[in-house]
C-alpha cells in the first residue's frame, strides 16, 4: 500500500543518506520508501524488508563496498551484521549434509519465509493431482499392477496435452527413448564419455558387436568417442529402505551407451553391480524381452534416486541455502553483492525447510517412495557433498570434465553454455561498475567474509581446497557469483521441471523396486517386473509428488525479471537490460531449434527458468 507523508522542516537538509523506520505493533512489509524534496530532487531507499517492531535503518540505495564508506556506515553495517548473525546461525541437521539455517520451517526468519500466495500454491499443487484422479480412493492400495498398461488408469483423470510426455509414454520402452534421456531428460549430469571400460564393468567386443553399427571394433569406437557410460557406483553398498508394507531393493548399476550412425544414443550393455561374475551378468539388448526390459528399469530406479537426492536436492537445493545463509551472515544490504544475490535466493531457504519436513524428514514422502534409508540418504549426500566443489558448480567445467563437448543432440549442453555466458556477462558487468580493480576484491572484507562462511561454515572445507577461502581478482569473484546464479536458476530449471514429464511415468522411472535384481538371465517374466515396480500406493505418491515439484507458481519470477529494484545506478539498469536482451535471443534461438525437433527441450529456455529455487 502506497503511503505518502510529509515532514516539514526549517532548514535545507542537503543529500539524504538515510531514514529511519520503527513500527511497534504488527509486522508489516515495507517495499522502498521514495523521498522528494521541495526542490524536485528524488531519493530512493530500497528495502523489500518486513519492519516487526525493530528500528531498521535504510540506506540511500546507491550500491557501496565496505571500504568505500565513511567510517560512521562502516560501523553501522557491522552492528547490522552482528546482529543478523545471531539470527542466521548455522546448524548442520543430519550427517553428510551441507549445513543450514538453524530454523524450523515454522520460526523462520519473516525475511526468509513464503509470502501467502506461494505458500498456498505450493501446498495446494499436490493435492490436486491427488485429488483430480482420485488416488485416494484406489483399491487395494498397496498391491502391484497387473500390466504395464494398468499405469495409463491413474493418467486418465488428469490427462495435460503435454508433447515430451505423449513422446515419452509412447516410445519409453525404446532404446532410443532409454538414451536420449541421459542427454535431455530430468538427470543430464551422469553421461561421460567412456575412454576406457573400467575393469569392474568385463565388457567386451564379442558381446556387442552386433549392436556396432561401423564395423569398427569395441576398442576402436572407443577411440573414435563414439562409447558413453553411466555408472552409478554412488550407491554401491548404501542400506535399502522397507517400510511397513514393503522391503525396497538397491543396486549400484553400469551401463554402457553407443552413439549409432543415427546419432542417438543408445544402451549395448548393462551391469547391475559394482561386483562382476556369474551372479551379476551383463545383460544385452538381444536378450529376452523382458530381461533386457528389467535392467533397463533398475538403471533407471537407480537414476531416480540420485537424481532426487544428489542432482536435485544437494546441488541445487542445499548448495543455494548454504549461499544464502552466508550472504545473510555477511553481506551489508547495501553491498552490490547482497543486490545482486537476493533475486536468486527468494524463498530457497523456506522450500528447503519445507522438504526437510514433508519430503526427506523420517516419515516424509521420500521415505515412502525411496529405495534408499534414511541412514542410507545420509551416506549418499555424505559421500556426494565430498566430490562437491566450486569448479564442480561451474558449467562449462562439468561438461568438459565429463569429455561431452561434442557429443550429439545434448540440447542441455547447448542451452546451458548459452545461460552461463549470459549469467557470466552480466555479473561481470556489474562487477566492473563498483570493482574497478583486483585490489578492491581483496580488500573487500565483506566478500572474503562471505566465500570463507561458505568454505569454512557451510561446506565444513577447512582447508579450503574445494570452495575458496578468499577471492583475489574480478574474474574470481565473476566466476564464483556466476555459479551461485547458474545453480540457483537454470540449472535447478533444468533438473526440475521435468519430472512430471519424465518421472510421472512410473515403469520409465521407478521410484523404487520391490524385488531384488536378477542373478541369471532368462529367469525374468511380466509377473516378475509387475512384482518389482512401485505398487499402486507408492505410484500414486510419486505421481503427486512430481506433479507438484513440476508447476510453475502464480506470478514467477523468471531470470532476468528483477521487480525489486535493490539497484538504483543507472549503469546497474544498463546492465539488466543488456541482460534481458541477450536472453531474449537465448529464447528465441532455442524456439527456432525446437521447431526442427520431435521433441522439444525448453527446460532452460529462459522464460521458463524462475531466479531461484523456490519450489
Amino acid at each position: 500500500m502506497l503511503q505518502e507523508i510529509d515532514f516539514p522542516v526549517k532548514d535545507t537538509l542537503g543529500d539524504i543518506v538515510e531514514v529511519k523506520l520503527e513500527k511497534s505493533s504488527s509486522e508489516w512489509f515495507c517495499r522502498h520508501i521514495e523521498v522528494k524534496t521541495p526542490s524536485g530532487k528524488c531519493f530512493m531507499f530500497p528495502c523489500y524488508r518486513w519492519i516487526d517492531g525493530n528500528e531498521v535503518i535504510i540506506r540511500e540505495g546507491s550500491a557501496q563496498l565496505p571500504q568505500d564508506d565513511t567510517e560512521l556506515f562502516k560501523k553501522q553495517r557491522e552492528k547490522d551484521l552482528e546482529s543478523r548473525r545471531k539470527i542466521y546461525r548455522w546448524i548442520q541437521k543430519r550427517p553428510g549434509f551441507p549445513r543450514s539455517l538453524d530454523a524450523e520451517l515454522k520460526d523462520l526468519p519473516l525475511d526468509v519465509q513464503f509470502d501467502k500466495g506461494k505458500e498456498s500454491d505450493f501446498d495446494g499443487n499436490f493435492r490436486k493431482v491427488i485429488d483430480e484422479a482420485g488416488l485416494d480412493k484406489l483399491l487395494s492400495f498397496f498391491q502391484s499392477w497387473k500390466d504395464i498398461t494398468d499405469y495409463e488408469k491413474i493418467f486418465r483423470a488428469i490427462y495435460i496435452k503435454d508433447t515430451t510426455l505423449e513422446n515419452m509414454i509412447q516410445d519409453w520402452s525404446t532404446d532410443y527413448m532409454f538414451g536420449y534421456q541421459f542427454l535431455n531428460g530430468c538427470n543430464p549430469v551422469m553421461i561421460r564419455k567412456c575412454v576406457k571400460l573400467p575393469e569392474k564393468f568385463p565388457v567386451t567386443h564379442e558381446m556387442v558387436k552386433g549392436f556396432l553399427q561401423r564395423g569398427l571394433t569395441l576398442q576402436e569406437e572407443i577411440e573414435k568417442g563414439n562409447i558413453y557410460i553411466v555408472d552409478y557406483e554412488i550407491l554401491d553398498g548404501l542400506p535399502a529402505n522397507k517400510t511397513k508394507k514393503s522391503q525396497f531393493y538397491l543396486t549400484a548399476p553400469i551401463c554402457l551407451l553407443y552413439n549409432n550412425r543415427l546419432n542417438q544414443i543408445v544402451p549395448i550393455a548393462i551391469q547391475l553391480s559394482q561386483t562382476p561374475g556369474e551372479k551379476s551378468p551383463i545383460f544385452l539388448p538381444d536378450d529376452n524381452e523382458y530381461d533386457w526390459m528389467l535392467a533397463k528399469m533398475w538403471v533407471k530406479s537407480s537414476d531416480f534416486n540420485v537424481h532426487q537426492l544428489v542432482t536435485h536436492l544437494l546441488k541445487t537445493h542445499l548448495i543455494s541455502e548454504v549461499f544464502e545463509v552466508a550472504m545473510y551472515r555477511q553481506l551489508s544490504t547495501v553491498h552490490p553483492v547482497y543486490k545482486l544475490l537476493t533475486p536468486h535466493v527468494r524463498f530457497t531457504i523456506a522450500i528447503n525447510a519445507e522438504a526437510r519436513e514433508k519430503l526427506i524428514s523420517d516419515d516424509g514422502v521420500f521415505s515412502r517412495i525411496s529405495s534408499i534409508s534414511g541412514k542410507g540418504m545420509e551416506q549418499l549426500l555424505g559421500r556426494a557433498t565430498k566430490t562437491l566443489t566450486l569448479k564442480s558448480l561451474c558449467f562449462p567445467e562439468t561438461i568438459k570434465v565429463r569429455e561431452m563437448e561434442k557429443a550429439p543432440k545434448y540440447y542441455y549442453r547447448d542451452d546451458g553454455m548459452m545461460i552461463w555466458k549470459a549469467i557470466n556477462s552480466f555479473v561481470s558487468d556489474v562487477i566492473e561498475i563498483y570493482y574497478d580493480s583486483d585490489e578492491k576484491v581483496q580488500q573487500d572484507v565483506e566478500i572474503q567474509g562471505f566465500v570463507k562462511d561458505v568454505s569454512i561454515f557451510g561446506m565444513q572445507d577447512s582447508k579450503g581446497d574445494k570452495f575458496p577461502q578468499s577471492l583475489n581478482t574480478r574474474a574470481e569473484l565473476t566466476e564464483y557469483l556466476t555459479a551461485v546464479i547458474f545453480n540457483a536458476s537454470a540449472q535447478h530449471a533444468a533438473v526440475n521441471f521435468g519430472q512430471f514429464d519424465w518421472f510421472g511415468w512410473i515403469p520409465n522411472s521407478p521410484s523404487t523396486m520391490r524385488q531384488p535384481p536378477p542373478q541369471q538371465k532368462g529367469e525374468t517374466d511380466l509377473k516378475f517386473i509387475m512384482d518389482s515396480l512401485p505398487d499402486r500406493g507408492c505410484s500414486s505418491e510419486v505421481l503427486g509428488t512430481t506433479w507438484a515439484l513440476s508447476q510453475f507458481q502464480e506470478n514467477e519470477r523468471y531470470l532476468g525479471m528483477y521487480p525489486d529494484m535493490c539497484f538504483t545506478e543507472p549503469a546497474v539498469k544498463e546492465a539488466i537490460k543488456r541482460f534481458r536482451k541477450t536472453l531474449d535471443e537465448v529464447t528465441d534461438s532455442i524456439k527456432r531449434r525446437n521447431k526442427e525437433l520431435t521433441m522439444d527441450y525448453c527446460y532452460l529456455s529462459p522464460n521458463k527458468i524462475p531466479n531461484s529455487v523456490a519450489v
